[in-house]
């Protein structure tokens, strides 16, 4: 078994991995993809006329990193916890810090509208009342590596504290909740079978907290799409996901796709990763929670060392401290 540091390292490296690869096809249809990049094999800069990402160099992560390593730097100062108004001053200042370089690569349409609120003066306990899309998924692995899984009413407060003022939903916190319990998982030595179930009960709990919205379960339709393509050659699970799981910023959507993608790839970090960005839609965020939960599998060490050492260098991005103080929190 790779020690609790790799995995740990595997886990957030694993999410960037999956933005990153999936940052060039985000917003775009399946067959966009095809026609614009064939098969992705690997980092290619966004073409010019994506709405988001276009001029973004090979390798690049968006938002779902950006974020997350915000969620982390709190998570690591506040010793496991997260002040939910905090959060939300420090996603506005990056939001500022994007903008002024010309970036379209900005919030989230949960977050804005809830961060929007709070500028208004809405208490911070309100502003997330309608939160249902995948933001607070998308940057709540930093939770998952500092926090264990049981208690699980435990687990689930530190969950809700980096939800809270974006995504204060039965919806928003499931899907959450799903990410930062498989990773947490992954993290504590467990196989990728044990994510999966620790994934689907921490959604299912997380249900009931938060704001009632009505919207599909997404504890059923992680553990529905984790079956729904277990053992198909890789074009009939990537259309199955498409048509049937979707790939939207629904929670309900790309969330399950993230665990779809898991079980075409059978948890391998660098497959995975690809096949969320062949999906097009929300690949970048689909991405990013598959690699983030495979990484926490199988650890850092079975990430390609090439791929990491470009995420290094074209993000400036430098891990091992704030996992080594997230991970010692545990």
């Amino acid at each position: 078994m790779t020690d609790p540091l790799d995995r740990a390292l595997g886990a957030y490296y694993g999410l960037a991995l999956g933005d990153a690869l999936g940052m060039p096809t985000q917003s775009m249809s399946r067959q966009d993809v095809v026609r614009c990049y064939g098969t992705l094999t690997g980092f290619v800069p966004a073409h010019p006329d994506n709405p988001i990402s276009g001029g973004m160099p090979a390798g690049s992560v968006t938002d779902d990193t950006d974020q997350a390593v915000i969620v982390g730097r709190l998570v690591a100062e506040g010793r496991g916890r997260i002040d939910p108004l905090r959060l939300a001053h420090e996603l506005l200042d990056w939001e500022k810090k994007m903008k002024a370089n010309g970036s379209f690569d900005l919030l989230g349409p949960s977050t804005k509208a809830a961060l929007d609120a709070v500028a208004r003066g809405v208490p911070a306990h309100e502003a997330g009342r309608t939160g249902t899309t995948n933001g607070a998924a998308m940057r709540v692995t930093p939770v998952g590596i500092a926090c264990a899984v049981e208690p699980l009413d435990a687990f689930l407060d530190r969950v809700v504290e980096s939800c809270q003022v974006t995504h204060d939903t039965g919806i928003g916190i499931a899907g959450a909740a799903a990410v930062a319990a498989a990773v947490s998982t992954g993290v504590g030595g467990g196989s990728l079978d044990e994510a999966v179930d620790a994934a689907v009960s921490a959604a299912r709990a997380g249900a009931r907290r938060g704001h009632w919205v009505a919207g599909a379960d997404i504890a059923t339709r992680v553990a529905w799409a984790w079956d729904l393509v277990r053992g198909l050659p890789r074009a009939e699970a990537l259309d199955r996901i498409v048509t049937l799981v979707g790939t939207s910023v629904a929670s309900q959507e790309s969330v399950p796709a993230a665990f779809a993608v898991l079980s075409v790839a059978e948890g391998d970090p660098w497959r995975a990763a690809l096949l969320a960005a062949n999906l097009g839609g929300d690949s970048d965020t689909i991405g990013a929670i598959a690699g983030a939960v495979a990484g926490s599998v199988t650890g850092l060490a079975a990430l390609p060392a090439e791929a990491v050492g470009t995420l290094r260098r074209v993000n400036s991005l430098d891990l091992e401290a704030l996992t080594g103080e997230l991970l010692a929190l545990r």
